[in-house]
């Protein structure tokens, strides 16, 4: 079942974000300014009083160099962007990676752009409904339902409904284990 954001998740992803900042040794304005977002929208994330965007959480993560998961609490239910709504399934943790099981609904008449991730970030689609053009920006491919792509997803990359109709699939997104995210 797919919960909306709630105060508490608000602050409990608002404690986790100033954690993992903290712990790196970064100030409020030095995360904002190497993610690409305002001061007083990092400020507002960790104080709980702001709902961020898929956009948002992904610069966030990218500069602090840990998976989205950490961020996400299964109260956290979905996270929209601007044309990409994902939900967390699942976080599978191994000795090498974490890895992360999203369902995706691609909604049609706009383009979701994803900022690169750390090196060695792996996507891989599978499509269930629908068709897209994803992967990395001016290599993306189009994928039909039934189909399967990956890409390396260290550049930034799109999604992008190709017909009037949402599409929907599954996101694996497997990000090493490195020195950024030991403590996580």
């Amino acid at each position: 079942m797919v919960q909306a954001w709630t105060p508490e998740s608000a602050v409990a992803m608002g404690r986790r974000i100033q954690r993992l900042r903290q712990e790196r040794g970064l100030s409020l304005s030095e995360l904002a300014r190497s993610a690409g977002i305002g001061k007083a929208t990092l400020s507002g994330l960790e104080g709980g009083t702001r709902n961020p965007t898929l956009e948002t959480l992904y610069a966030i993560t990218g500069q602090l160099g840990v998976p989205l998961a950490s961020l996400l609490t299964e109260a956290a239910g979905e996270v929209r962007g601007a044309a990409v709504t994902a939900r967390l399934l699942e976080v599978f943790e191994d000795a090498t990676a974490t890895t992360e099981l999203y369902w995706l609904t691609i909604r049609p008449g706009r383009v979701q752009h994803s900022p690169a991730h750390p090196a060695g970030v792996v996507e891989q689609l599978t499509m269930i409904a629908g068709a897209a053009r994803v992967g990395p920006r001016g290599a993306e491919r189009l994928v039909r339902a039934g189909e399967h792509v990956s890409w390396a997803a260290d550049v930034p990359h799109t999604y992008a409904a190709v017909s009037d109709q949402e599409a929907q699939a599954s996101l694996l997104i497997r990000q090493p284990h490195g020195e950024a995210d030991a403590t996580t």
